[in-house]
């Protein structure tokens, strides 16, 4: 009987043991654009609370359809309203934890400095570029600005036949960074990320050719307990991580 109540003891124990392990670790899942953005917000969190934070990031479809089928994440940072909504109403997410962190801003690049002279109308109609690159409009939100942007311009069915799609927005923007596309749609986020430091040529897309990148962060069901998970909303909600966001060319609402 004693032995019994000695292995019962000892599972609790490290039942109890394991979960302190993880009880200051965030998971959390990101849509790729805001990764780098993503990066140096953790480094703020992780020093000012002594909590860790793992990142997982790809386009905010794939990244909702891996979290349906019960991948582990604690907190998910869509590109968009639509999936963090969806969650909520699945019962995927806690409600009323869902808000809006940043607004993204769509820009047309090139790695050439001289590719853009003016707008970008002008550069998508030059009949010299072979390919331009966007994401996949089915799962990143970017690529379906992208291809409204086209719609909008009238550019659309004419560059079909020249368009590569990106798996997200971070594959897309290395088709144009090595140059195997000669422009694309990608994250104004993206070409004022330190490592770019804002080179090659750029056409800001007007917001009124697309509807708003509203990306909203939500909490999800898996990390309703857990303390860390919901102490990191908070700092990305705070006045340190907005200035991050602000200087990597996002709005704030």
């Amino acid at each position: 009987m004693n032995s019994r109540i000695r292995i019962v003891m000892l599972a609790i124990f490290f039942h109890v043991f394991a979960n302190a392990a993880v009880a200051g670790e965030v998971r959390v899942a990101v849509a790729t654009n805001f990764r780098t953005t993503l990066q140096e917000i953790v480094a703020g969190f992780e020093e000012d609370t002594g909590r860790t934070v793992a990142v997982s990031s790809g386009s905010s479809g794939k990244l909702y359809a891996q979290i349906r089928h019960g991948a582990p994440f604690d907190v998910f940072l869509s590109a968009d309203v639509e999936r963090p909504k969806l969650m909520e109403e699945e019962g995927l997410a806690v409600r009323g934890s869902r808000f809006t962190y940043a607004v993204g801003r769509l820009t047309l690049w090139s790695a050439d400095p001289n590719t853009i002279k003016s707008d970008g109308a002008s550069a998508l109609s030059n009949g010299r570029i072979e390919h331009l690159a966007i994401a996949n409009p089915k799962t990143a939100p970017y690529g379906a600005a992208a291809q409204r942007t086209l719609q909008a311009l009238g550019l659309w069915n004419g560059l079909k036949s020249r368009i590569v799609q990106g798996e997200n927005i971070g594959q897309t923007f290395q088709f144009v960074f090595s140059r195997n596309a000669q422009l694309g749609f990608v994250a104004l986020s993206q070409v004022l990320d330190p490592k770019i430091k804002g080179t090659g040529s750029r056409w800001d897309v007007p917001a009124k050719y697309h509807a708003p990148l509203r990306q909203q962060a939500v909490l999800l069901v898996r990390g309703k307990n857990n303390e860390a998970a919901k102490a990191f909303l908070g700092y990305v909600k705070g006045p340190k991580a907005r200035k991050i966001i602000e200087r990597f060319g996002y709005g704030i609402e």
